[in-house]
């Protein structure tokens, strides 16, 4: 099986790092229009660099890791040249499958939406393909994202709404630990040390909600002791208005994916 991959920047870089552990990397080819960043990536991964974006349309899937405003370079060069038994893989945050066939007239589309945690291997990623994707295309793409992290299915109108919790979610994430480590160094413990009690209380809290036993409302009431200092903790967000901030940002970025896919 030959894959390849269009772009090889934070988040198609993070994909393929993932998937040159897995599979056979001679069989791996990479392109990047900054050859210096995909030849850097080529010689960190054992991947095979070559030089333009037409060089990798003799694999079976190949990875579209580009931003939805250079699409349109990208099938100017590729476009009526992509084979009818390739699977094209596109990350393009908002562009849907219709536009992506429009634009590649010929070419099979499958759509996901990973995040930046298929870095450590912990991506949640969502795939999304119509009916000229087979059963067994759509597996084989599964399994080779299962590299990078956990996968699903989701019906395409899903995908927005995919983008902004667990495609923008980690930056929120990011921001609640940088926020709970502030609060740790004010409160007197030193700062490499709050990183680490904050992350692992994220990592770990993450961890009770997806063994599905309870859920995270449930597990909320088991830390709330009658007058303890969690309940008074939770009021100050309350007060502050941390859920209803939460809300937004998710929602925000759920309207800029639908903006982006126009």
């Amino acid at each position: 099986m030959k894959i390849g991959c269009i772009g090889t920047g934070a988040m198609g870089g993070a994909i393929m790092r993932a998937v040159c552990k897995k599979y056979d990397v001679k069989q791996i080819k990479v392109t990047d229009k900054n050859a210096k960043m995909g030849k850097a990536f080529a010689q960190e991964t054992g991947a095979t660099f070559v030089k333009n974006n037409k060089d990798v349309l003799d694999s079976d899937f190949i990875f579209l890791a580009v931003k939805p405003q250079f699409l349109s370079d990208v099938f100017e060069e590729i476009s009526g040249k992509i084979s009818k038994n390739s699977v094209i893989i596109s990350m393009a945050a908002g562009v849907k499958i219709e536009k992506l066939e429009s634009m590649a007239t010929g070419a099979r589309f499958v759509r996901m939406m990973p995040n930046v945690c298929a870095q450590i291997g912990q991506a949640m990623t969502a795939v999304s393909y119509n009916s000229n994707i087979s059963a067994a295309e759509a597996n084989k793409v599964i399994q080779i994202l299962s590299t990078a992290g956990r996968v699903e299915v989701v019906p395409e109108k899903l995908m927005d709404c995919v983008t902004a919790v667990s495609g923008s979610g980690p930056a929120f994430v990011f921001m609640f630990i940088e926020a709970m480590a502030d609060a740790a160094v004010r409160c007197g413990m030193p700062r490499a040390q709050a990183y680490t009690y904050a992350a692992q209380t994220v990592y770990g809290s993450a961890g009770m909600v997806l063994e599905g036993e309870k859920k995270p409302a449930e597990l909320k009431d088991m830390v709330c002791s009658p007058a303890g200092t969690t309940i008074e903790g939770l009021a100050a967000l309350e007060e502050n208005g941390f859920r209803n901030a939460v809300i937004k940002a998710v929602s925000a970025a759920c309207a800029r994916s639908v903006e982006l896919g126009k």
